[in-house]
């Protein structure tokens, strides 16, 4: 029995959309479950009530939204809850599309660089843009550190510039290869147990215990990261609008 760990990330296209020149426009499973991600997420918030004692869905929803409004607060102050409703569809469409990965059989559309890229460029050219837009060329003091000797201000203004045309880079490729390493190894503990259960009959099946246990485990960390990896994109956007709020700082 083969193990292929691969085949889960495959985007296959469900229906054709049309054609512009010798491309094909469709409709794929990676679109689907995007659908499926904000559907949820419009289903949480416009379903969840507004009663004086909360059930279990609006606790959910008061829930996520204080969370995501405390982290803008503590981490981009007052005036970075303009952009509150960017973080918390970014926070919410990660968590949920993750979460929705989780589930056996699924698609997970952030374990594709090419949607974490997008949503870490929306981010970075929004820092870009504000930034410029509020400061003028005042922005461009988060590039020279206050206090630094003038020796090695190149230096230091170099590494700035730089950690900050790669900061897409990194925001985009943490949460990618967190959920792309995770799946993958779910993929092979599991395949481990069938792959015993078929080959060894009986023995095979007993000697799964372990892989099975390690699957469990795996699963149970995935859900975790699933969470934790849409709070870090969160946090770190909420960072680097500070940078554009208050670049001198």
């Amino acid at each position: 029995m083969k193990i292929d760990p691969i085949h889960q990330f495959n985007i296959e296209p469900l229906f054709t959309l049309g054609h512009i020149g010798n491309h094909t426009i469709a409709f794929t499973n990676s679109s689907l479950y995007m659908f499926i991600a904000v559907l949820l997420i419009a289903l949480l918030m416009l379903a969840s009530g507004r009663d004086l004692v909360p059930g279990r869905l609006q606790s959910v929803a008061e829930i996520s939204y204080e969370f995501v409004a405390s982290t803008v607060r503590g981490n981009a102050g007052a005036e970075g809850m303009k952009f509150f409703p960017l973080i918390f569809s970014l926070f919410m469409f990660i968590c949920v599309s993750n979460l929705v990965g989780i589930i056996p059989y699924t698609f997970t559309i952030s374990s594709h660089l090419i949607v974490t890229a997008a949503l870490a460029l929306l981010v970075f050219f929004t820092v870009l843009f504000y930034g410029l837009y509020k400061n003028g060329l005042k922005f461009f003091k988060i590039f020279v550190p206050s206090g630094v000797p003038l020796y090695i201000l190149p230096l230091v203004m170099f590494i700035e510039v730089l950690s900050f045309f790669l900061r897409p880079v990194s925001h985009s490729v943490r949460l990618f290869a967190n959920m792309l390493a995770g799946h993958i190894a779910l993929k092979v503990f599991a395949g481990f147990v069938a792959m015993l259960g078929f080959s060894l009959g009986a023995l095979g099946w007993f000697g799964g215990v372990l892989p099975l246990a390690l699957t469990v485990a795996l699963y149970a960390l995935e859900l975790l990261v699933a969470f934790l990896q849409a709070y870090v994109f969160a946090i770190l956007t909420c960072i680097y609008l500070n940078d554009a709020i208050h670049p001198g700082h």
